[in-house]
C-alpha cells in the first residue's frame, strides 16, 4: 500500500490540487492528511470538500491547532495576527457540513504500521512542534512502538531515525528520492506543507510512505501559487499570508 502524506493545506485548493494529481501518478493507494486544512487561504470550502470525499473513500484525517481555531476563537490564542484574522475569516465561510467534519476529527490516527498525528505524538491535542532529536524522541514515544510516525505542523521536511542511541538522528530528505525505512528503527516524517511551505522554495511539498516495500519519499511540487496568492487578496485576507506564497517563506 503507497500512503500519500498531505500536511498543512491550509485552504490552499491549488497546491492540493497539484499535489494529489501527483500522488496519483505515482499510484498513491489512499491518503493521509496531517492536520491544518484550513486557516490562512482563501478556499476552506472546496479544500474541505476535496478532503471530505477522500475521508469517505478511506483517507485519514487528523486535526490541528487551524482546524481547531476555525471552530472556536479559543483555538486560535497564541496565533500571530495574521492567523487570527485568517482563522475569523473561515470561521465565516465553514457550512454546518464542514463544521461537522472538522468537530468529528481525532487528534491523532493508525493504519498498519503508521500513526498519524498534526503535531506531537507526545500530546497529540496540544499541537506540540517536533523540531529537532529531542522533540522527535519524545513523539517517538508517545506513539506505544510505531514504526512509522507522520506529522506535519512544522511547514519543512524532515525525516528523524532511532538507532538505538538516546535519541533519534536527522535525515535531511531530496526531494524525489526514494529512502529505505525498514521497520527494524522507528521513524518520524515531517511531510512539510502543501498550502503554505516555507524553506524557500514555492513548490508543495507531501510525501509517499510505500508500506510494502519500506520505501519513503518525498515530493515537492510546482503550483500556480500566484492564483492562490491572488484569491487570498480578493478575499480581503492578510496581504502578509499572499506574500509567504510568492516567496515560499
Amino acid at each position: 500500500m503507497k500512503i500519500a502524506l498531505l500536511a498543512d493545506v491550509h485552504s490552499n485548493l491549488e497546491g492540493l490540487t497539484a499535489c494529489l494529481e501527483h500522488a496519483a501518478r505515482q499510484g498513491a493507494d489512499t491518503h493521509a492528511f496531517l492536520g491544518d486544512l484550513v486557516g490562512y487561504g482563501a478556499d476552506p470550502r472546496a479544500v474541505l470538500d476535496r478532503v471530505m470525499e477522500l475521508a469517505a473513500r478511506g483517507a485519514r484525517v487528523v486535526r490541528g491547532n487551524h482546524d481547531d481555531a476555525a471552530l472556536d476563537p479559543a483555538g486560535d490564542d497564541g496565533m500571530n495576527l495574521s492567523a487570527r484574522r485568517a482563522a475569523a475569516w473561515t470561521r465565516e465561510q465553514l457550512l454546518p457540513e464542514h463544521r461537522a467534519f472538522l468537530e468529528a476529527l481525532p487528534f491523532h490516527d493508525r493504519v498498519e504500521g503508521l500513526y498519524v498525528v498534526h503535531g506531537s505524538a507526545s500530546a497529540p491535542d496540544k499541537h506540540v512542534y517536533v523540531t529537532d532529536a529531542r522533540s522527535a524522541a519524545y513523539s517517538l514515544q508517545g506513539t506505544d512502538g510505531a514504526t512509522w510516525v507522520a506529522c506535519g505542523h512544522v511547514h519543512e521536511q524532515a525525516l528523524y531515525y532511532t538507532t538505538g542511541g538516546s535519541r533519534p538522528l536527522n535525515f535531511k530528505p531530496v526531494a524525489g528520492v526514494a529512502i529505505p525505512v525498514p521497520s527494524r528503527r522507528q521513524w518520524l516524517a515531517i511531510a512539510g506543507s502543501v498550502g503554505q511551505p516555507r524553506d524557500g522554495n514555492t513548490a508543495a511539498c507531501y510525501a509517499m510512505l510505500d508500506l510494502e516495500r519500506a520505501v519513503m519519499t518525498f515530493h515537492r511540487v510546482p503550483y500556480d501559487w500566484d492564483a492562490a496568492a491572488r484569491k487570498i487578496l480578493a478575499a480581503g485576507l492578510p496581504e502578509r499570508l499572499a506574500i509567504r506564497l510568492r516567496t515560499g517563506e
